[in-house]
């Protein structure tokens, strides 16, 4: 076990960076990158070379140029017998670690034995210009090559010189001088990089039936299914009812697919010869690129399709395509009513439908200054001595960030700004912190995985709009021997509304698309499709260039969030022990009255009961102004903090090392013997289930206690006004009115209900939970 470390160490702390070069948290700032403190670099751009004179025997020259200061030193890729070359290559010195007064740019030519000193050229450091973003780009000039003793001699070299922050538009490109020790072939592995998530869809194969099957055994009844692929994606239908070779199912199966779509979908008629013996009667490919698309609940025409089948001839090896005239009545469409879940529904980033004619306009916009990190661990060693290459992803929405990576240091400084379009304000932003273990590039990387140093998740909708926050997060992982505090980084965070009105009008909405509620899919199929999606997502994101890790994209999306864990259990447990509370703690007020304990608070709750009984129609009223005054009150102590991971709450600080030991084991099981493996995986597969229900019934719980907490201020600001406004409504109107047309609202025939979720409905699912500070 670590040892139990002060609840200080896992608090989060306010700090007050200078924001924009000079401005404090709070302050509304406007210029460019003022969420995150100004750094200042020497900003070298090698653009060309003309005219360099040969130097090898054979009259050629390998020329590149190194550019050095003080102990760090730059260098392009060299051309091979050229004396005209263009590198266009950008040098970033940070100037807090510039410790000389002239930096120098040296033109060699590449030789095997010892590199042959062709020219220079020299600039004071004093001398060079300033150059503060958004001014234009300073142009590059010609400059006559030097000697070693300053004499002009043959060549010329085109370069700009500046100094600026990293603001500049050559930042995210540039050569850094935090990447010294990384070889040229790795620069774009620790460089600044912005992904794009690949647009999901699903895919919804309807089967309805098939005609004139060719079947082997004429004396028996066939079994006859459909077997679908989709890339890694397999799924099949029941065995037909009707046992004659034009068999029915009028059955759904659904899918995910991402575009650009690079797989296509493979259908296999299938008859069940014997066990574990199918025989296929024929297949039909359907490319994805010409399958129709659906944005609503509106059913796409039906189309019959040719099954084929493949057959070896005798004496040849090869295979023939038989054409029979077997066919299948499939309804195939792409869905794009739906939002593909691809992260836990708990920390959703984007509830948007897939179709973009669906989107709404934005309602905002969240900014994100990634500033520091301190006290980071070392994450592994190098020559002998613990070292950490840290780097930070952030995702929401489609969009993914990940900074550049600083080379070897425990507090790194990133000061790197980030911007997203919002389109609801229940949302979630995710920001992970890694260690880079794929530096040297090549086979050296092989096998190694980036190492996970924590994560931090922000709800927007518990943020003020229009303020910056500016907060250390603690970075907490659970490893086998308990919790295990990592460091911790500095974040900037704003979210700006651009409508008011749109964003209080988005609580009364769905939480989700409309075709989730219209035509909802199981909970099991969500699952399904949940882990296919992150499947996909993370396999296109590590084909990107330079890579975004699977062991990243699937901590980011929290793939392992489900599995059984007796601590998991435990903590939900008493989170609904929280919420019930309340109600123990009003029975025993309650009990206190019963008997007298208090014989003042006895008597007014008498003369306050005898009042309702004799005007029944205060009742309403005086709870909703209750209710009021209870919101009003509770205002003072109003979060101020975002909310964050809470070791406590998620019972991380004393889970006992058995508890935890079942926690990181494999799964399926990895403890003996045989049959304690099956009884322990189906346990942990139930138990898994009964976890997530008793969280779903704490999250209900918490939202319930949140419409009074302010830790969504605008939920609570519109409660509250309703609870005002539903108090004088029902003072002015007669008791036997409002009951009278509530019981026909409740009554009413099923024509009048419509099918979305109602609006208190859409409001309460979008109250803020503790889900957020599970960790």
């Amino acid at each position: 076990m670590q040892r139990p470390l002060r609840p200080d160490e896992y608090s989060l702390k306010e700090t007050t960076p200078h924001l924009g070069g000079g401005g404090i948290a709070g302050d509304k700032l406007t210029t460019t990158y003022d969420l995150v403190e100004q750094m200042q670099y020497l900003y070298v751009r090698v653009v060309k070379a003309k005219d360099l004179p040969p130097k090898d025997v054979t009259g050629s020259l390998d020329p590149y140029v190194e550019v050095k200061l003080g102990n760090y030193k730059g260098t392009t890729k060299h051309f091979e017998k050229k004396t005209n070359p263009e590198w266009n290559q950008v040098f970033a010195f940070s100037k807090e670690r510039i410790q000389a007064s002239v930096v120098e740019v040296v033109v060699k030519d590449k030789d095997f034995v010892k590199d042959d000193f062709v020219g220079r050229v020299l600039f004071d450091l004093n001398e060079v210009p300033k150059r503060v973003p958004p001014d234009s780009p300073l142009a590059p000039q010609w400059y006559r090559l030097e000697d070693r003793k300053n004499d002009k001699v043959k060549g010329e070299l085109m370069l700009a010189v500046w100094m600026g922050t990293q603001a500049d538009e050559a930042f995210p490109d540039a050569w850094h001088s935090d990447a010294a020790t990384v070889p040229s072939d790795g620069l774009a592995t620790i460089r600044s990089k912005v992904y794009l998530t690949p647009k999901l869809w699903y895919v919804r194969v309807n089967v309805i039936e098939a005609q004139d099957l060719l079947i082997t055994d004429k004396g028996r009844y066939p079994e006859v299914y459909v077997k679908a692929i989709l890339g890694n994606q397999a799924l099949r239908t029941r065995v037909s009812p009707s046992k004659n070779t034009n068999p029915m199912w009028n059955e759904d199966l659904m899918f995910v697919a991402a575009e650009p779509f690079e797989e296509h979908l493979i259908l296999s008629v299938e008859d069940r010869v014997g066990p574990n013996k199918d025989e296929v009667l024929g297949k039909a490919t359907i490319p994805l690129q010409h399958v129709d698309r659906r944005l609503d609940y509106r059913a796409v025409n039906s189309r019959w399709f040719n099954l084929e089948k493949h057959v070896v001839v005798e004496g040849d090896q090869k295979k023939k395509e038989v054409k029979f005239s077997s066919r299948i009545h499939l309804r195939v469409c792409l869905d794009g009513g739906y939002h593909v879940l691809d992260e836990s529904t708990h920390y959703s980033s984007d509830l948007r439908p897939t179709a973009k004619l669906l989107w709404k306009p934005n309602i905002g916009v969240l900014e994100l200054g990634i500033l520091t990190a301190q006290g980071l661990l070392p994450m592994k060693t190098k020559d002998g001595r613990g070292t950490t290459d840290a780097y930070c992803v952030a995702k929401y929405g489609q969009k993914w960030v990940r900074t550049r990576t600083i080379i070897d240091s425990f507090a790194p400084k990133w000061n790197e700004q980030y911007t997203w379009e919002v389109y609801d304000p229940c949302t979630v932003i995710t920001v992970g912190v890694f260690d880079n273990c794929h530096l040297q590039g090549g086979d050296k990387a092989a096998g190694t995985r980036d190492t996970r140093i924590g994560k931090v998740r922000i709800r927007l909708s518990t943020l003020q709009t229009d303020r910056v926050y500016t907060h250390s997060y603690p970075l907490l992982v659970l490893l086998p021997s308990g919790v295990k505090k990592m460091g911790e980084v500095q974040l900037a965070v704003r979210f700006t509304c651009s409508s008011l009105l749109n964003m209080m009008h988005m609580y009364s909405q769905p939480l989700l698309p409309k075709m989730h509620y219209l035509h909802p899919l199981s909970v099991t199929q969500l699952d399904n499709l949940r882990h296919q999606a992150t499947q996909i997502v993370s396999m296109r994101l590590s084909r990107a260039e330079p890579p975004l890790r699977k062991e990243v994209v699937e901590y980011m999306l929290d793939v392992d969030s489900h599995m059984w864990s007796m601590r998991k259990s435990k903590a939900n447990f008493f989170r609904i022990m929280s919420v019930l509370s309340g109600l123990i703690a009003v029975s025993k007020w309650f009990d206190q009255i019963c008997h007298w304990k208090n014989p003042l608070t006895t008597v007014l709750i008498h003369i306050l009961f005898i009042i309702l009984v004799l005007y029944p129609e205060l009742i309403l009223p005086t709870i909703f102004l209750y209710l009021f005054l209870i919101g009003v009150w509770y205002f003072r102590w109003r979060p101020r903090q975002p909310p964050h991971m809470d070791t406590r709450l998620s019972h991380a600080d004393t889970a006992h090392p058995d508890e935890l030991d079942e926690e990181f084991d494999t799964f399926p099981t990895s403890r003996p013997p045989e049959i304690v493996r099956m009884r322990y995986d189906r346990l942990r597969s139930v138990a898994g289930r009964i976890q997530t229900v008793v969280g779903d019934l704490a999250t209900q719980g918490e939202r319930l206690q949140n419409l009074l907490s302010w830790r969504d201020p605008r939920a609570t600001a519109l409660f509250v006004t309703f609870c005002l406004i539903a108090a004088i409504v029902l003072y002015v109107t007669p008791f036997r009115v409002v009951a009278f047309l509530a019981g026909l609202y409740l009554l009413r025939h099923p024509r009048f209900r419509h099918r979305l979720p109602s609006v208190p409905l859409n409001f309460f699912r979008r109250l803020p939970a503790r889900t957020d500070s599970m960790l």
